[in-house]
């Protein structure tokens, strides 16, 4: 990625500059809008930004052999940042402190496939959508289920990542049919249906294929019900980046350098490098 900018040399100051300028931040302190001015003034080119993500999240983000941060939104990350003039860092936080760690400053955007939705948009300024991964239904081959039919699933529990659209879509629809479990991490979801400890889980299509092999001519795990990407109260327009509310400058540079991978066929050009399939939010076909 792009160093930063180098500093330069800086004119001297006059004493009675030296003084308005004491007298502005002796003021801020006192009103409490000092932490409002950084905000503002911190979104030039060259700006370090740490950007959150949630690992393992394979293909969108997992650590190679050697230990690296590799993955879809990591390629696209560094290209972003790249193409913003940014100096980006990859934090990894997991997914129940992702939004009070950026609001708290721990880092200055989170881009781990986080869905744009009415809750978090109160919270959070959301760049435009880059992604939309469908949610799938996965069980054990063989296994007869029904997701309209209650009675098929009786006694059955399923594990969902914890703070997600997906464990919003499973508890206001089957929280009186099904035994809900939920996990810190997909990759805890698809161990446990792997180990037989629950019957089925609701997951991104990508982290499905990906981990669970569904598809495959051999696969032990089935998709049950077709992909499903609605209703956009829950699963919002898509994914996008998150920054905090007063990081509009920051937002739009996310915005520009989206339009840029967009217009020349990068975004595509990564797409393909990871997935057989179209990720693309409504908004960019």
């Amino acid at each position: 990625m792009s160093p930063s900018r180098p500093l330069g040399s800086h004119p001297s100051v006059t004493a009675p500059l030296k003084l308005a300028i004491a007298g502005l931040l002796v003021g801020a302190t006192l009103t409490g809008t000092l932490p409002a001015l950084a905000d503002d003034t911190s979104t030039a080119d060259g700006r370090s930004v740490r950007i959150a993500v949630d690992v393992p999240y394979p293909p969108f983000e997992y650590r190679n052999a050697n230990g690296e941060l590799e993955g879809f939104e990591i390629d696209l990350g560094n290209e972003l940042c790249r193409r913003a003039k940014l100096d980006c860092e990859w934090v990894v936080q997991g997914w129940d402190g992702i939004i009070p760690g950026l609001l708290s400053r721990k880092y200055d955007a989170i881009m781990s496939s986080m869905r744009i939705t009415p809750a978090r948009e109160q919270q959070v300024r959301f760049t435009e959508p880059y992604a939309m991964s469908p949610k799938v239904w996965v069980a054990r081959s063989g296994h007869d289920i029904a997701l309209d039919d209650p009675q098929s699933l009786a006694g059955l529990s399923v594990g969902i990542q914890r703070g997600t659209t997906q464990d919003n879509y499973v508890t206001e629809r089957y929280s009186d049919s099904l035994d809900i479990r939920r996990y810190d991490t997909a990759a805890d979801v698809a161990l446990d249906l792997e180990a037989g400890r629950i019957d089925l889980a609701f997951i991104n299509y990508p982290v499905a294929l990906d981990t669970l092999n569904i598809g495959a001519s051999d696969a032990q795990f089935v998709q049950v019900g077709p992909r499903i990407n609605s209703p956009e109260s829950i699963f919002g327009r898509g994914n996008a980046i998150a920054v905090r509310p007063r990081d509009e400058a920051l937002a739009a540079s996310f915005n520009q350098a989206l339009d840029s991978v967009y217009a020349d066929g990068t975004f595509v050009e990564l797409m393909e490098r990871y997935f057989d399939y179209d990720l693309r939010p409504a908004s960019r076909l």
